[in-house]
């Protein structure tokens, strides 16, 4: 892996469930960084974007939206949480979109001057994103950590966390295929600082020339 003489180092983040990656990502966009928030633009397109829109509900019927149009997301959630099949067919018609806006969010950095950026996203290895990439952060955290979490931040039982942490990607997988690994079980200044530490690698990469 050489991260040298790249017009935009692009790095993804990536981590299971109460892992922190989004407070990794809120933390590189505080030094400045430009972050791709894949799963909100996901979250955008589907609610904006008709084409999404009908296909979405050709695969899950008309509950796949609330009233105000918004996408009803704890519904698709209980109806792909154990359905794999149903699970791709979704993936298969929001990802390709995702894909094209975070490919103009690209060329926009690199016609502004940008040097580094960020890619949030919870399926990066799963949707083939790293291939797109130069490097992949995974965030982790001990699986005790990560449900009280979650579990405080939305009010639910160990049980439906844990249900949910079993059926995503499995995180030693994820750990095994990460170029950079951030361990997130202490406080919010020991990540700020391991983000610091990676921060200041990446831009000594790029601005070494």
């Amino acid at each position: 892996m050489s991260l040298r003489g790249k017009s935009l180092l692009k790095i993804g983040v990536t981590g299971g469930i109460g892992s922190g990656k989004t407070a990794v990502c809120e933390i590189f966009s505080r030094f400045g960084v430009p972050v791709f928030h894949s799963d909100e633009i996901a979250k955008e397109l589907s609610s904006s974007k008709r084409t999404i829109r009908n296909k979405l509900i050709a695969c899950l019927g008309q509950d796949a939206y609330l009233s105000d149009g918004e996408l009803n997301k704890q519904f698709i959630a209980s109806k792909i949480f154990q359905n794999e099949n149903l699970r791709h067919k979704i993936e298969a018609v929001i990802h390709p979109e995702v894909e094209k806006e975070r490919e103009q969010w690209i060329k926009g950095l690199i016609r502004q001057g940008h040097r580094l950026c960020i890619v949030e996203a919870a399926l990066i290895y799963e949707a083939g994103v790293d291939k797109k990439l130069d490097a992949v952060i995974v965030v982790d955290a001990e699986k005790a950590v990560r449900i009280a979490r979650v579990r405080k931040r939305d009010a639910v039982p160990e049980e439906s966390v844990t249900a949910r942490i079993n059926a995503q990607y499995d995180a030693k997988k994820k750990v095994g295929k990460a170029d950079f690994v951030i361990y997130n079980n202490g406080t919010l200044g020991e990540l700020e600082s391991k983000v610091r530490f990676l921060y200041y690698l990446f831009n000594n990469l790029v601005n070494e020339d």
